[in-house]
C-alpha cells in the first residue's frame, strides 16, 4: 500500500506518476529513489548489469539494465514516463572524451528518448555549478557542453537544470576523506586557498527534486543552489565549524599543501592513468577547480519558482554523517 503523500511531494495530475531516473547507483540518485520511493512513487531506475550487480529491491522501483549509450534501453526507461531525471555522470577520466560520452552524449541520448515519445515528458538535468567555468577542467567543460545539448533537442520539451555546487552526505566519496581528516584533528588543504564557496548535502539536493516534480513550473532555465549559509564558505569558517562539531571544541590544524606539489601530483597521476588506462580523480584541470576563488550560489530564483528552502547548513551536515558512521561500527 503506498505511503500518502504529502503537499511538497504530490505530483500534478498530467498523465500517471511513474518516474525515470538515470545515475540510481550513484551517491546522488541512491538518496533520490529511497525518498521517491518511499514517497509512494512509481520509479523506473537505470542501472549497469556488470559483475553481477543486483540492485537493491525498493517498493515501487523497477529497475531497467542498460547504460547511457544503450538507446533500446533508454526508450524502454523514458516510456510514458511523467519526468525524467537525470543524475548519471562521470566525475573521473582523463581525457574529455572520457567525461564527454557520459557527461555529454550521455545527457542528449537520453533528452532524445525523452523528445521521441508522443506526450514527453518533463525533463530535469543534474549538472554542477563548475559548468558555469567550462574552461577549467574537461569535467567542467563536459557538463557545460551536456547542458548545451539538451537545450538543442526539442523546442517543446519542458527541461530544467539544476546546477549544485559540491555535494556531500552519507555515501559521498569525495568530500567525505577530507572530513574524516578534520575529525582526526587535521586538514591537507591548497597553500594559499581562500577562496568563497557554497555547499549542499544531498537530502537538500534531492528535497528540491522532489519538490520541482510536484511543480509545473521553472522551464526553460537553469538554477544555482545551495545550504542558505549566508555568504557562502571558506576554509577557515569550515575548519571552526569542524572543530566544533566533530571534536567537540578541539582545534582542525590545516595541513598546507604547495599548489606546485599539487600540481606535480595530478600530472603524474594523469600520465599515470593515460598509461595504465584508469580513470583519475586528481587531475590538473581539478586542481584548477578547487583552486578557482568563486563557488558561491545564489539560491533565490530556485526558491522563488519552487518554494524549496534548504534545511541543512554545513553543521547539522556533518553531525548527521558522523553519527550515522558511528552507528554504523
Amino acid at each position: 500500500m503506498k505511503k500518502p503523500l504529502t503537499a511538497s511531494t504530490t505530483p500534478p495530475l498530467i498523465g500517471h506518476n511513474e518516474i525515470a531516473v538515470t545515475g540510481a547507483t550513484g551517491f546522488i540518485g541512491t538518496t533520490l529513489i529511497k525518498q521517491l520511493s518511499n514517497a509512494g512513487w512509481q520509479v523506473r531506475a537505470l542501472y549497469r548489469p556488470h559483475g553481477g550487480r543486483v540492485p537493491p529491491n525498493l517498493p515501487g522501483v523497477k529497475w531497467i539494465a542498460g547504460d547511457l549509450n544503450n538507446i533500446a534501453a533508454l526508450h524502454s526507461l523514458v516510456a510514458d514516463v511523467n519526468a525524467v531525471i537525470h543524475c548519471a555522470g562521470a566525475v573521473r577520466g582523463a581525457s574529455r572524451a572520457d567525461f564527454d560520452q557520459i557527461n555529454e552524449a550521455g545527457a542528449l541520448h537520453v533528452a532524445q528518448a525523452c523528445a521521441a515519445q508522443i506526450v514527453k515528458p518533463r525533463f530535469l538535468l543534474i549538472s554542477t555549478l563548475a559548468a558555469r567555468m567550462p574552461e577549467l577542467s574537461h569535467y567542467a567543460g563536459s557538463k557545460w557542453r551536456g547542458e548545451a545539448a539538451i537545450k538543442t533537442v526539442a523546442e517543446d520539451m519542458r527541461w530544467t537544470i539544476l546546477r549544485p555546487p559540491a555535494v556531500y552526505g552519507p555515501g559521498d566519496r569525495e568530500l567525505l576523506p577530507l572530513f574524516k581528516s578534520m575529525a582526526k584533528g587535521f586538514a591537507p588543504l591548497p597553500a594559499g586557498a581562500n577562496g568563497r564557496f557554497s555547499l549542499v548535502h544531498v537530502e537538500d539536493l534531492v528535497a528540491v527534486m522532489v519538490r520541482w516534480l510536484a511543480q509545473d513550473n521553472a522551464y526553460g532555465q537553469t538554477f544555482e543552489l545551495d545550504d542558505g549559509h549566508a555568504g557562502g564558505y571558506d576554509w577557515d569558517s569550515v575548519l571552526d565549524i569542524s572543530g566544533r562539531v566533530l571534536r567537540h571544541g578541539g582545534v582542525v590544524r590545516r595541513i598546507p599543501i604547495p599548489i606546485t606539489l599539487l600540481k606535480l601530483v595530478a600530472w603524474t597521476n594523469f600520465a599515470a592513468a593515460k598509461l595504465f588506462g584508469y580513470a583519475p580523480m586528481l587531475t590538473p584541470g581539478k586542481i584548477r577547480e578547487i583552486t578557482h576563488t568563486d563557488w558561491m550560489c545564489d539560491n533565490s530564483e530556485i526558491i522563488r519558482m519552487t518554494g524549496w528552502q534548504p534545511t541543512i547548513d554545513l553543521a547539522r551536515g556533518l553531525a548527521n554523517i558522523f553519527d550515522k558512521n558511528h552507528k554504523k561500527k
